[in-house]
């Protein structure tokens, strides 16, 4: 359950339960008159006994753990104000702190709710979406004192280690990595993973999430990474994955122009249900409904990038988006 990974880094695993990503890299990083935890995992009950088990294993008190968010997701963000001590810090940048703010105002998810009606689902299938999506069932209930909005190239000090907070948008508006150039050591987060792709999909806030990211891999392409530590599963090569997730999204999008050739007039809906993914169903009607709304948001982000650069269009039809 925990490794240590570098001097004084540790990985604790914590359980994600029901969930295809099995499990967040969660990292302790021992220092002197303070400790960082990055990030915690859903707010659930088995997230919040493995973390604790691997915390106390390790000998952490809450008076010297802070706490770092790489970005707004809830199995990343969701325990954050549950693990860092009462008169400590919570660390995010200063865009997904933003974002959550605006996502707890009430009825914010009325937005939300038509603008994935107007992709194609039913508002039936939004509703349930809505009920059963962990990213909303266990995220961050509420923000406190104690969450500091942080800037691009902030520069925080743990022990022998100097993180150079980067922002890398696109996975969220605000995600960040951490770089301990000394060391050449990436804490990538979930902008570079080695053995899954991480989604990209729509966001209100931004206008090309996929063009952000694709513009993030490059500016960071050449980092002298060491040592990777990614959010989930195992580390790699980072500089080959980062060229591997370049490739495949010209893939993606020459697949998403091929099938609006094919299929013009279709709805982003039924767009993603023609697209290839990893997953254990037999068809896109066998598709799990969650795994549709990340399977939708990922392709909108694609649709977006398309429409931007001018090389597709689309028309509105009695409320639905169709895509030519």
């Amino acid at each position: 359950m925990i490794e240590e990974v570098a001097k004084n880094i540790y990985r604790i695993g914590v359980v994600l339960p029901e969930n295809p990503l099995k499990e967040l890299n969660s990292y302790f990083i021992r220092g002197k008159e303070q400790d960082l935890l990055i990030d915690t995992g859903f707010r659930r009950e088995e997230c919040q006994r493995a973390l604790a088990k691997g915390l106390e294993e390790l000998g952490s008190i809450p008076e010297k753990r802070d706490v770092l968010v790489t970005h707004v997701h809830s199995d990343h963000s969701g325990m954050a104000d549950l693990f860092a001590g009462p008169e400590r810090r919570i660390y995010m940048s200063q865009t997904d702190l933003d974002f959550r703010k605006d996502t707890l105002r009430k009825g914010k998810d009325k937005t939300w709710k038509e603008s994935y009606v107007s992709e194609g689902f039913t508002t039936q299938e939004i509703e349930q979406i809505l009920h059963s999506n962990p990213a909303v069932t266990m995220a961050l209930p509420a923000l406190d004192a104690r969450f500091c909005g942080q800037e691009d190239q902030t520069v925080i000090e743990v022990g022998e280690y100097q993180l150079k907070l980067l922002l890398v948008p696109g996975h969220t508006p605000g995600n960040i990595m951490l770089w301990a150039e000394k060391q050449g050591i990436l804490f990538s987060g979930d902008h570079v993973l080695f053995d899954i792709s991480p989604n990209i999909t729509r966001w209100e806030n931004s206008k090309d999430s996929l063009g952000d990211y694709l513009d993030s891999l490059q500016r960071f392409r050449n980092l002298p990474v060491k040592l990777a530590l990614p959010g989930h599963r195992k580390s790699g090569d980072y500089q080959k994955r980062v060229e591997d997730l370049l490739n495949h999204h010209q893939k993606r999008l020459e697949d998403s122009r091929h099938i609006i050739k094919e299929n013009p007039g279709m709805t982003a809906y039924e767009i993603a249900g023609k697209m290839t993914w990893k997953i254990r169903a037999r068809s896109w009607e066998e598709f799990p409904l969650v795994q549709k709304w990340f399977a939708v948001g990922e392709c909108l982000a694609h649709l977006d990038y398309l429409r931007k650069r001018g090389q597709i269009i689309r028309q509105n039809e009695k409320g639905i988006w169709h895509y030519f």
